[in-house]
């Protein structure tokens, strides 16, 4: 029985993934606007304004005026689903992701000529997903939000002009509200079980600048795993007509436990003359930390109802593995008020082909970039960037112990905005 009702609710169990943001898995790029123009090539190594409190701590020790920068990234998703079919009518529409924005803000003190302090609020992962009521596979995952916005305290210290390091620690807030439609055969009717649960967790950032030559900076930032244990609840509502006393709508204390994985990011700055600078960079994320989700909800036994003690553990594969991401870029110094970016992205996806869900219809991607940044005076530029990702068309073959399936071939592309500011004083 337990068996039975677990791949019913499977889709609920999937907090940690999209399809529609410009990083693998559920991971978010937009941290930094001027750094979104170039692809985010010259991540770590670049630090060209305060948003260097993530991309590299250590860049801090660069800017030798005190600093705010602040911005905002907006995300246009759609996805294009063909060849759907399963034991479920429905539709198909694909519109699952709403217009979302992502807000960054950072801020930089150089102490002396070695120490300088800086603070960051930023978003480093999330995803919303939220498909029609109609939606074909609905059994399998209807809507998912998930947030994570972290504050980093940070300091670097500067060796001398050729070296610096930087630490920061992390304190993350993560919050999910899941749904998926519960079906059963006893039942014509769809019910639902919804989740939804929040934690604290704790990391850090860490990196390291050289200023190997006078044109070629390099960078390193590791971006540390975090652990959390959200808690909160799950409600479950039989859909109309299920047999009385066969399952009982309730609300169970519900847990979770979930890591985010670290990331070592590496780049590289080579200024070619005084207009034109190149940046490459890699990308490295382990997110083989996520094998599978289990939701673990309490007093399923005493609940009532036939069918919910099979509540009690929720469970889904995952299996994802690590990835690579690739970028390189440029930017071009028309003149005093202007520079003109550009960037190519490659980015792997962690999903694999058997337990790739609706939840989770991603494929690897291809990102190109366009970004400008205009200084009507020395203390302020005003940052712009556009990207647009495509992915690869895959494909999604799910199906539970209730002989309940869906199968579909996924294409996604999103368009990403952004506009930041940085005011020097």
């Amino acid at each position: 029985m337990k068996k039975m009702m677990l791949k019913t609710t499977l889709g609920l169990a999937v907090t940690l993934a999209s399809t529609q943001i410009f990083a693998s898995g559920f991971a978010l790029n937009e941290q930094s606007i001027s750094g979104m123009g170039t692809g985010f090539a010259g991540r770590s190594s670049s630090a060209d304004d305060a948003s260097t409190v993530f991309g590299n701590p250590a860049g801090m020790s660069r800017l030798k005026r005190q600093q705010v920068t602040g911005g905002m990234a907006a995300i246009d998703a759609s996805t294009d689903i063909n060849d759907a079919s399963g034991s479920q009518s429905g539709t198909n529409k694909g519109d699952m992701v709403p217009l979302t924005a992502v807000p960054m803000g950072y801020y930089v003190k150089p102490i002396d000529d070695q120490w300088a302090f800086g603070l960051g609020v930023y978003a480093p992962f999330g995803l919303i997903t939220d498909y029609e009521s109609s939606f074909q596979g609905r059994n399998f995952g209807s809507k998912s939000e998930v947030k994570v916005v972290a504050f980093q305290p940070t300091v670097s210290y500067a060796f001398n002009d050729k070296v610096s390091i930087g630490f920061g620690p992390t304190i993350n807030h993560i919050s999910g509200a899941l749904e998926s439609a519960l079906t059963t055969p006893f039942s014509p009717n769809d019910g639902d079980v919804k989740i939804k649960g929040d934690d604290i967790g704790y990391g850090y950032n860490i990196g390291v600048l050289v200023q190997a030559t006078d044109t070629t900076r390099v960078g390193l930032t590791y971006h540390s795993k975090v652990k959390y244990k959200l808690k909160g609840h799950t409600e479950v509502s039989p859909g109309a007509g299920t047999p009385p006393g066969l399952l009982n709508g309730a609300r169970y204390d519900a847990s979770l436990d979930i890591t985010t994985p670290e990331s070592v990011d590496f780049s590289v700055t080579q200024q070619i003359n005084d207009a034109w600078t190149v940046y490459a960079g890699s990308t490295w994320t382990r997110w083989s930390r996520l094998k599978e989700i289990t939701v673990n909800n309490d007093g399923t036994e005493t609940g009532g109802g036939l069918l919910n003690p099979a509540l009690g553990t929720i469970t889904e594969d995952q299996n994802w593995h690590d990835t690579w991401a690739y970028a390189i870029g440029t930017s071009y110094q028309l003149n005093k008020q202007w520079v003109l970016r550009t960037g190519l992205t490659f980015d792997q996806s962690p999903t694999n082909n058997i337990d790739r869900s609706p939840r989770i219809p991603t494929g690897d991607r291809t990102i190109f970039s366009l970004g400008a940044g205009w200084s009507p005076t020395e203390d302020l530029t005003i940052d712009v960037a556009y990207s647009y990702l495509k992915e690869e068309k895959v494909s999604v073959n799910h199906s539970n112990a209730l002989g309940q399936s869906y199968n579909a071939e996924y294409e996604n592309s999103a368009n990403g905005f952004g506009v930041g500011a940085t005011y020097r004083f």
